[in-house]
């Protein structure tokens, strides 16, 4: 059983009469964004790892908080 032009689109009239053009647009948009986060995630999953083994043994971790007042205290 194999659906042609013409099933798709009478069944995508019947969801539009359903939903309407607004609901569908919010849909698409959520389903879209939560496509992208998911890719996302996927790739920050590998990346991680590589920062941490370029990261030199002898880097700052000093905060911003830190750094502001520090400055402050020199500039009164």
């Amino acid at each position: 059983m194999s659906f042609g032009i013409p099933e798709l689109l009478v069944v995508l009239a019947i969801v539009l009469l359903l939903f309407g053009t607004k609901k569908l647009k919010s849909v698409g948009s959520d389903l879209g964004g939560a496509i992208k986060g998911f890719k996302k995630a996927m790739n920050s999953d590998d990346e991680p790892s590589q920062l941490e083994t370029d990261k030199p043994e002898s880097a700052n971790t000093e905060t911003p908080a830190e750094k502001v007042s520090e400055t402050s205290k020199t500039d009164s």
